[in-house]
């Protein structure tokens, strides 16, 4: 009985769940919004010239008639959420998803989207306020204002709609772009830069020209999950070389392109970002040639054993020796011998005493001075190593055999180096 009192009173909201509004400001909305309903028009003429004033990227992007038929088509349905003569079966936020969605795909920025939404409800509002004193003589003033709240709240609850649909559509436009950028990496790898029509879309989805000296670098995956390269796009971008950068499951892959830059610029603006495995591979003419380039830095990636950037012209011993698995080993026991039979302590002095006997030319007065020892250590050392290995330091293709099998040594662990 009370509530019947409060409602015939108007004190109490009616209205469907959600809209909960005064009797008085119910009536209000449902009257001046049915009155708009017949100026849907004019109004979006309004509205389009306000954004269009504020917002230029409309007409830059051509996409004056597109914002003209969103402008009326939100006007629209927030009028009828306002009158509440929403059609039956019609979600009440449909046009403001479809007007997230085609601005993301059109590549305008959200809070550009946002400033025209806000404008519309100011648009929305004023509307409403001049038909109650245009047509009611100013009837419903007062129960507009009580019905302010909910006409923001309308507004607001369109915003965000058009927000989460602007960033899912987003988020599917970026996966669909990484997938693209990655099956245009893949192809590339795989040999595909001999197809022209290939070749003018790969380097168009990477941004990168089809011709012109390149650069591949190749990091593969640590397993521990850190990054092996960090922020390398950035630091080439600091030096004026574009890149685009790829990660796979087993490595990640970089695309430089030099332009007039030297291939020592980028190799040592990468060098202080590499905090694992990198390789570079020598410049190859244009992205055509990147499954040559990418075969080259992985190779030079796979002659370091510890974290560092290994250019591949500087390391080509290295690399003959990691793209032959098999024969490695064999190097390795064919050039150390029996140094690897002693003792870890005894075997890691011997090796380090060889490296320095090979750096110095076969000199004991030098390698003694870089091992900081007396020059006999070094010359009764050297008799040691030339009984265990069954190798001269004197003749020339020992001494080969020997550097080879150091550089093995390095690539493989020794342990594995046995026939």
């Amino acid at each position: 009985m009370l509530c019947a009192l409060l409602h015939s009173a108007g004190m109490l909201p009616t209205g469907r769940p959600g809209r909960r509004l005064r009797p008085a400001a119910d009536e209000a909305l449902r009257m001046l919004g049915t009155a708009l309903l017949d100026d849907i028009d004019g109004l979006a003429d309004r509205l389009t010239v306000l954004v269009l004033q504020r917002e230029p990227v409309y007409a830059e992007r051509d996409m004056i008639e597109e914002l003209r038929a969103a402008c009326r088509a939100n006007l629209e349905r927030g009028v009828q959420v306002v009158a509440d003569q929403v059609p039956d079966g019609v979600d009440p936020q449909d046009t403001s998803c479809d007007t997230g969605r085609r601005r993301a795909r059109a590549g305008v920025p959200l809070e550009v989207v946002l400033r025209a939404y806000r404008l519309g409800g100011r648009v929305l509002w004023e509307a409403l306020l001049e038909v109650s004193r245009r047509r009611f003589a100013g009837a419903h003033d007062e129960a507009l204002l009580d019905a302010a709240s909910y006409v923001w709240r309308v507004n607001d609850s369109s915003s965000s709609a058009l927000v989460q649909a602007y960033r899912q559509e987003e988020l599917r436009l970026q996966s669909h772009d990484l997938g693209r950028r990655h099956a245009v990496l893949d192809g590339l790898i795989e040999g595909r830069g001999g197809d022209p029509a290939f070749l003018r879309d790969a380097a168009t989805v990477l941004g990168l020209p089809e011709t012109g000296p390149v650069l591949c670098i190749v990091a593969p995956v640590d397993p521990s999950g850190e990054d092996a390269l960090r922020g390398p796009q950035e630091v080439l971008a600091a030096v004026g070389i574009a890149s685009a950068w790829f990660l796979r499951p087993r490595d990640e892959v970089g695309v430089a392109a030099l332009g007039n830059r030297s291939p020592q610029v980028a190799v040592d603006a990468l060098r202080p970002c590499a905090a694992g495995r990198v390789g570079v591979s020598p410049v190859v003419d244009g992205l055509g040639a990147l499954d040559t380039g990418y075969r080259l830095a992985h190779t030079a990636a796979r002659t370091l054993a510890a974290p560092g950037l290994a250019v591949l012209d500087e390391r080509l011993p290295e690399a003959l020796l990691a793209d032959s698995p098999e024969l490695a080993p064999r190097v390795v026991r064919a050039g150390l011998g029996g140094l690897l039979d002693l003792p870890t302590a005894d075997r890691d002095s011997l090796l380090q005493t060889l490296e320095q006997l090979l750096a110095a030319g076969g000199s004991p007065t030098h390698a003694a001075s870089a091992l900081f020892c007396h020059r006999n250590t070094v010359i009764y050392r050297m008799r040691r190593i030339e009984a265990a290995t069954g190798r001269s330091l004197g003749d020339p293709r020992d001494r080969l055999l020997l550097t080879l099998g150091l550089l093995a040594a390095k690539i493989i662990p020794i342990s594995r180096s046995a026939p």
